[in-house]
């Protein structure tokens, strides 16, 4: 089974496995590097990682542009709610939602998580499973040892990995998740969108054994 992988800038993601199409933290509008408007963005599914804007920015717009469903931290879920969108799937850290396309499980992350001054829940990674593939998306973190650990219950196919510094792991950091994750694939997010804010060399993330595929913003990889 094919997986097709859009990489729609910074720390989003669009997966379509044919049938089903699922997205993750889409910030679209307002982000500098995007080839597509919000508007524009097709997803029967979206998962959001935490609240922060250049996550969870433009997901009421899409989620409701596209009647998809939301999984989310409950308290996301809540702000959605009084938002009057109710077609939504809570969950928390090491919950599994089975899901038409596979399943979305929810991981630590250790970062923060709000909106305008509102807690919007804890801040998580997410396990995704569609098409045959599984992804680990870690979500903005710092490194933390029970990565190898998701790595042995999840067996991740791919691991997309924060590597801008400052509000997330460096390019150094990176690469020893990498390498505890184990994923054969390691593609590296959340860097260069802002010059002088975010890290723009990341040469140093060089994982032993783990294969790196750097994507542009709108490239697509179809992975099978």
């Amino acid at each position: 089974m094919s997986l097709k992988i859009t990489f729609l800038g910074h720390a989003g993601f669009l997966f379509d496995d044919g049938r089903h199409t699922c997205a993750i933290d889409p910030w679209l509008d307002g982000n500098p590097v995007a080839t597509i408007k919000a508007a524009d963005l097709k997803t029967q599914h979206i998962v959001v990682t935490h609240g922060h804007a250049d996550h969870f920015g433009d997901v009421e717009q899409i989620a409701k542009n596209n009647g998809a469903t939301v999984y989310a931290a409950y308290e996301i879920i809540e702000f959605l709610n009084e938002k009057g969108y109710e077609k939504v799937q809570p969950g928390n850290t090491g919950g599994k939602l089975k899901t038409d396309f596979g399943f979305v499980a929810f991981t630590q992350a250790f970062h923060s998580s709000s909106m305008g001054g509102r807690y919007l829940g804890q801040p998580m990674g997410a396990v995704i499973n569609i098409g045959g593939t599984t992804i680990y998306h870690c979500g903005d973190t710092g490194i933390f040892g029970d990565m190898k650990l998701i790595g042995e219950l999840y067996k991740p196919d791919i691991a997309l990995i924060p590597v801008g510094d400052r509000f997330t792991m460096g390019p150094e950091h990176g690469r020893r998740a990498a390498e505890m994750i184990g994923a054969k694939i390691a593609v590296p997010i959340h860097y260069k969108t802002f010059p002088g804010m975010l890290a723009e060399d990341i040469s140093a993330f060089k994982p032993v054994g783990i294969e790196v595929k750097t994507m542009n913003p709108g490239e697509t990889w179809t992975r099978g």
